[in-house]
């Protein structure tokens, strides 16, 4: 059962985020919203330095870091807001706790730049952190939502082009399958917290344009997924989204990637993008680091 923060948290979000109509919402609102949730100051223990230059992004590095670990993580938003700035709670906790360096990527989004965009910076700025000397052994790649997705178009990419492999990758609440043909899409509306079916249908159409909503890349879904890295997967029962995880899951393991699927009760989107508003956000964020120290060590060592 999710902890009573947790259930005010969910009926908060219900009354405000999914009261309004996402999918009509202009993206400059959308993005202004989401950004004003951005920490002024990072925590004791993380520092935060903006990086303005062909890739663009934020470091978040905690003091405590072990030389060369590296997280690339890439934001949420349905490829139309979100931002390095309104995932630093999250990252900034996250770094602590991984005791990593965090590069949290700000890419171009919809609709100005529709698919394949947001991938074509996500490619850029792996090849940016490899020649900056980062070892792939020692980094792990991750995102959120559309971020999620994201960084599973990534993975395909970096295999696709023959890039040294990371160590592994985070997903929390992955967006998988832009054609929106999951059961949960109508089973969990009145459950979800956040999202109404019609707020992924809509956004789905944002991103991607004209392009096939079942492009792999766009849909990583629908792709060849062997020879992936090793992945952590969270994602609540009670979202519209659960099912991009849990069929996700279940591709990941007939194409023999090692994979764990983590599957909480009653919990809002992306939970653990919350850190100090319900105990369930610290709980994932530190398996999260968790996973990410054992990956990096693990390879390290090997």
């Amino acid at each position: 059962m999710p902890s009573i923060q947790a259930v005010l948290f969910n009926w908060v979000m219900k009354a405000t985020f999914k009261s309004k109509p996402i999918h009509l919402l202009e993206a400059k609102t959308l993005r202004d919203g989401a950004d004003a949730l951005a920490p002024k100051q990072p925590p004791a223990g993380v520092s935060c330095d903006v990086v303005e230059g062909a890739v663009k992004g934020e470091w978040h590095r905690a003091e405590n870091a072990e030389p060369g670990r590296t997280v690339l993580y890439i934001h949420g938003g349905g490829y139309v807001f979100g931002s390095p700035r309104s995932h630093r709670a999250f990252t900034y906790s996250l770094a602590k706790a991984a005791q990593a360096e965090i590069f949290s990527l700000e890419y171009r989004m919809a609709p100005e730049h529709p698919f394949p965009a947001a991938v074509d910076d996500a490619v850029a700025a792996y090849e940016w952190l490899l020649g900056e000397g980062r070892d792939p052994a020692k980094l792990v790649i991750g995102g959120d939502s559309a971020g999620g997705g994201l960084a599973l178009a990534l993975l395909l990419s970096i295999k696709a082009r023959g890039l040294p492999s990371p160590a592994g990758a985070l997903l929390l609440s992955p967006w998988t399958d832009l054609a929106t043909t999951g059961a949960s899409l109508d089973e969990n509306e009145k459950s979800d917290a956040m999202f109404k079916k019609v707020y992924i249908v809509e956004g789905a159409k944002r991103y991607l344009a004209a392009a096939d909503p079942k492009a792999p890349l766009a849909s990583p879904l629908y792709a060849d997924l062997t020879g992936l890295p090793p992945m952590l997967i969270f994602v609540s029962d009670s979202e519209v989204l659960r099912d991009d995880s849990t069929r996700l899951q279940e591709r990941l393991s007939a194409a023999g990637v090692q994979s764990k699927l983590v599957t909480e009760k009653g919990l809002i989107h992306v939970w653990p993008i919350f850190p100090g508003r319900f105990p369930e956000a610290m709980k994932s964020i530190r398996e999260a680091a968790a996973f990410i120290r054992e990956k990096t060590e693990m390879d390290v060592a090997a």
